[in-house]
């Protein structure tokens, strides 16, 4: 069958020989989950300058929904989508100012954080149906006695097991 390459980005292999490479990685396909994938990594300056310039696309506003998708040349974002990215990139401008200047980030971020970590830790220990204390061990029905077992499947000795003088590992 011969060596095949596999796309990361399209997630699909094909026979690996420099015709169907070249033809893949130009490929319409594999340019465009190449740029989705880069465009995960981008931060949220870069999102909202490109969003901005953008026209809104009628068919998302109208259904919600556009059959161009990930791939429409326009908007697909609200008013209010955009307002909250615009204030993201403000707080971050922010805090790499305060970065840059050397003052500390603002206090009580990760007091405030702990904070609610230990009230839904809380949450969930009341909530939750399970006991406190693991049920004791119930010895399966139908098994001989514990005297009977074989060694290995019985309980070690209190002080564990005795090991040999003359033992020697490896």
């Amino acid at each position: 069958m011969g060596k095949r390459y596999f796309c990361d980005y399209c997630d699909r292999s094909f026979q690996d020989n420099l015709h169907n490479r070249k033809k893949h990685l130009n490929g319409v396909q594999h340019l465009r989950a190449k740029r989705v994938w880069y465009d995960l990594f981008r931060d949220a300056a870069a999102i909202l300058q490109e969003e901005q310039t953008k026209k809104p696309c009628r068919k998302f506003l109208q259904t919600g929904q556009c059959d161009f998708g990930s791939n429409c040349r326009f908007s697909h974002m609200t008013e209010q989508d955009l307002e909250k990215l615009s204030a993201q990139v403000q707080g971050e401008k922010r805090l790499k100012e305060l970065r840059q200047e050397g003052a500390d980030i603002p206090p009580g971020t990760i007091e405030d954080w702990l904070e609610k970590r230990a009230q839904r830790l809380s949450a969930a220990q009341s909530n939750s149906a399970l006991p406190e204390k693991p049920a004791p061990f119930q010895y399966p029905p139908g098994w001989p006695p514990v005297q009977e077992l074989p060694p290995s499947l019985q309980a070690p000795p209190p002080g564990g097991w005795p090991v040999p003088p003359t033992l020697q590992w490896g």
